[in-house]
């Protein structure tokens, strides 16, 4: 109340980097995105060929990883190159959907402080009008309505801090997943590599060895 209506656009900021900051704790915790054992279990699965559709929906659906590893090996029986494009574009979608909601995130820390400063030059504006219309009167009420007025930055403050940090922390937390990711995405690209037959060199025909020896 003392902050005025500005207030209001700060405190749905507060609520909305809340739930945010709720919602990315628990969808980015580690054994949701990074299984612990699913790489070597995945690896296994490859050499021992035992993977149908069912089953690597099961694993696209899982976590993250493994709908890195689903995309890896729905080509598994592509050239390296085929494999190593698909890892990289379902990589793309999987860092794209860890980050949802960060951007908005920035965007309230970005913009808390510019609110809280824009209810305090209201407040001010408006008691310079009062003194403007009334006189100075009372010189504790001018100095309590400046003390109001700076609620809404002080305010703007309390929200933008904890938000920018949080933004850059879950920032770092998705950088270090995708290296985690990255790591083992090469390695099962490594065994899908070694474990695809290398193909025989073509001999001459023996007509043609007939022919040359005569």
């Amino acid at each position: 109340m003392a902050g005025g209506w500005a207030l209001l656009p700060i405190l749905i900021c507060s609520l909305a980097a809340l739930a945010i900051v709720l919602e990315r704790f628990w969808a980015l915790r580690r054994a949701a995105v990074l299984p612990p054992g699913l790489g070597a279990e995945v690896r296994e699965w490859a050499r021992s060929s035992k993977l149908d559709a069912a089953h690597l929906a099961a694993l696209e659906k899982g976590s993250p990883l493994g709908e890195l590893f689903a995309g890896a090996l729905a080509v598994r029986d592509r050239p390296r190159e085929i494999i190593k494009e698909r890892i990289e574009d379902t990589g793309r979608h999987v860092v794209h959907r860890m980050e949802r909601y960060l951007n908005t995130l920035g965007t309230i820390a970005l913009i808390g402080p510019l609110l809280g400063l824009l209810g305090t030059v209201i407040g001010l504006i408006r008691m310079f009008l009062n003194v403007m219309a009334g006189g100075i009167g009372d010189p504790t009420k001018m100095a309590g309505g400046i003390g109001e007025a700076l609620i809404c930055t002080a305010f703007g403050l309390v929200v933008s801090i904890p938000a920018y940090v949080l933004h850059r922390y879950f920032r770092s937390k998705v950088g270090g997943y995708v290296v985690q990711m990255e790591k083992e995405a090469t390695a099962l690209l490594d065994d899908l590599s070694a474990s695809r037959p290398v193909p025989r060199r073509r001999t001459a025909a023996p007509e043609a060895a007939t022919t040359q020896a005569g």
